[in-house]
């Protein structure tokens, strides 16, 4: 925003904070980041490969906004990039390469990150202390000490953080989950969830020269440096504990995350994961397969991951299944079936667009609908579907299940924080190690 639109913003909600402090709760401090419906809302895209065609279509799609900037280390994405919001926003964006200096840019008010998670709560963090709004893909953050620091920097630096849990805002997961908290199947207390695919091997990865077109450099960024190999960039980091996170937080992130809504819990009490790299012999150093248990007072969450064998459960490549006292519901992106206790059912909703096991890459009203609630929180002061304080539990008991599959046991939790107890070496990825001169400081 500029000068003049901020001292307008300000004088608007000195005027209007006596009317609405009691109703809707909020700080002075809080109230004065609230923006009029009128106001423009300038976004930046950081990572502008596959997701981030998502943002931008969302975007597009929000009213009396503009996509004013990307951030980009590879120049192939940057350009078709590029082309892309000059044919949605009739012109160019400022591309900036090193995101250090794109969140020192004044006249953007929101970032929106879709880059590998080592990234994420580095950029979300100093995005924060630059005065911006956040919306970052999950999961959050690369480690739980990283979710810990992005929710108190959010927190610190009074700006909105949404997590791109998206099917947080879709209507018809909206409604069930509503009617489950009021009884539709009795009292909760199992969620399945479940994600299959058929990935191919990556290999084994030579050392080679970085190509021409990426900044290997600031690719890295907070993350240890390692000489370039040619099977990582531009995917195939997930599979690497040095920056991605596995499949357990690239898609169980979005159906845990449904399973612990829909039974009202936070973190668990205790988690246990089984499982290994069974498929294929290459350089993939999470599971294909994996087998997780999260285990509450009187509930229970499990989630089952297959990376490299798409066939499907409930004819579905991914889900949740609720059970409860008087019935069970299956919840997807295609819709929602209810069940009575013989598996009968009762009722069944179908959504438009068919439940896919792919990554959203374009269109999808799911997406859309959650940069909206963002951009009415940031307005009006909405409550956000998944603030980050709300998304980072999902996604530190994901991480956890991770250590538990490292260290092949049961970790025994402090519900309160999810802290690790009586165990040092399991505690000990709490964080991880980070290139000198680039460790997150609050």
């Amino acid at each position: 925003m500029n000068k003049s639109r901020r001292e307008f913003v300000k004088k608007s909600s000195i005027t209007l904070a006596g009317v609405a402090f009691g109703s809707l709760g909020f700080t002075a401090k809080s109230y004065s980041n609230i923006v009029g419906a009128n106001d423009r809302i300038n976004f930046a895209v950081v990572g502008v490969r596959n997701r981030a065609n998502a943002h931008l279509k969302a975007i597009k799609e929000c009213e009396n906004v503009g996509l004013t900037h990307i951030c980009e280390v590879d120049t192939r994405y940057e350009k078709e990039f590029s082309a892309k919001v000059k044919e949605n926003f009739g012109s160019y964006p400022k591309a900036i390469k090193d995101y250090r200096k794109l969140v020192e840019e004044k006249d953007i008010d929101v970032i929106t990150i879709a880059t590998p998670e080592h990234w994420h709560a580095t950029m979300s963090i100093m995005a924060l202390q630059n005065g911006k709004h956040v919306y970052v893909e999950k999961p959050c953050s690369h480690n739980p000490r990283e979710g810990e620091l992005l929710v108190l920097a959010q927190r610190k630096y009074d700006k909105l953080v949404q997590m791109g849990n998206q099917q947080r805002s879709s209507h018809h997961t909206i409604n069930i989950i509503k009617r489950i908290h009021d009884g539709l199947i009795g009292t909760p207390y199992y969620g399945k969830a479940w994600y299959s695919n058929k990935r191919e091997p990556i290999g084994i990865g030579k050392i080679v020269n970085v190509p021409e077109y990426l900044d290997w450099e600031l690719w890295q960024g907070p993350a240890p440096r390692t000489s370039y190999r040619d099977n990582v960039h531009p995917y195939n980091w997930h599979w690497f504990w040095k920056w991605g996170t596995g499949e357990t937080l690239n898609n169980g992130t979005h159906e845990v995350d449904i399973c612990r809504w829909a039974l009202n819990v936070k973190y668990p009490n205790k988690i246990s994961s089984v499982g290994g790299r069974f498929h294929f012999e290459d350089d993939w150093e999470f599971y294909d397969t994996l087998n997780t248990s999260y285990e509450y007072n009187g509930k229970m969450i499990s989630w089952e991951s297959k990376s490299c064998n798409n066939v499907p459960y409930y004819d579905r490549g991914r889900g949740a299944l609720i059970n409860g006292t008087n019935g069970s519901v299956l919840i997807d992106r295609g819709g929602f079936i209810v069940f009575d206790l013989d598996g009968k059912i009762i009722e069944e909703f179908v959504n438009k667009k068919a439940a896919s096991t792919d990554d959203l890459l374009g269109m999808d009203s799911m997406t859309v609908d959650h940069f909206k609630n963002l951009l009415n929180g940031i307005r009006n002061g909405e409550k956000l579907r998944s603030p980050i304080a709300e998304g980072n539990i999902s996604v530190t008991m994901l991480q956890l299940s991770n250590i538990a599959w490292k260290y092949g046991r049961t970790l025994n939790l402090n519900p309160q924080n999810a802290h690790i107890l009586d165990d040092v070496e399991a505690m000990s990825l709490w964080s991880r190690e980070y290139e000198p001169g680039w460790e997150i400081k609050i």
